[in-house]
């Protein structure tokens, strides 16, 4: 009985298939593949589908007016209406993760967005190994993105007085730091410690991150 059932949907799979564009029977694949490995996870799996199956009726809501991003797009999703009353019962807290989310994507964005360790070692025409090591040793503000490895604000490229300012921020995440560079600062007239260093003014945005560290640890 089970193997008859198997069949049936392969076969009612295989139908679907035909009426549908390639990229999706190739995405549809690769999800399929990383179920069958890791079965735990089949539950879940079954119920975004469900879900997204549900969204896609009303699929102008998901499309886009330009490429955007993978990661962009899985945000956009959970974002809809419909998907966070689904979700929201197993994870109350979801429309604050995605609105973590959402900001950290704009970070990224923001101000000529990210390149990889790849990019970032030919634009200053050192190794890989080197980039990772300014990571690791807190001049270079570099993101984990996970299986995806890390990716660096492009506008740190040739930016003088970077590793001082990062100095003054040692105790926290990249996260909080690109955040601290890149909003206005009340010590700085509202001014950003990126705009000020890119003006030249090092000691103004070494004493703001000083200040920041002081303010936060009390």
């Amino acid at each position: 009985m089970a193997n008859h059932s198997v069949m049936h949907s392969t076969a009612r799979l295989d139908r679907v298939a035909q009426q549908v564009p390639a990229a999706t029977v190739d995405a549809t694949t690769r999800l399929l593949q990383a179920v069958a490995r890791h079965e735990e996870g089949a539950a879940f799996v079954n119920e975004i589908l469900n879900v997204l199956a549900h969204v896609t009726a009303s699929a102008a809501n998901l499309q886009q007016n330009d490429a955007g991003s993978e990661y962009d797009a899985i945000v956009r999703f959970l974002e809809q209406p419909e998907v966070l009353d689904a979700l929201r019962p197993q994870d109350p807290l979801l429309p604050a993760r995605l609105r973590g989310l959402r900001m950290r994507e704009q970070l990224l964005a923001a101000e000529g967005g990210s390149c990889t360790t790849k990019e970032l070692a030919e634009a200053l025409g050192v190794t890989r190994q080197a980039i990772d090591k300014r990571r690791r040793s807190g001049t270079l503000i570099g993101l984990s993105l996970g299986k995806r490895g890390y990716v660096y604000p492009t506008w740190q490229i040739d930016l003088d007085g970077l590793a001082e300012v990062l100095s003054e921020l040692q105790e926290y995440d990249a996260w909080t730091q690109l955040a601290f560079m890149l909003t206005p600062n009340s010590w700085l007239e509202h001014e950003s410690p990126l705009d000020v260093l890119r003006a030249g003014e090092i000691a103004r945005a070494v004493a703001a991150a000083q200040l920041y560290g002081e303010q936060v640890a009390a």
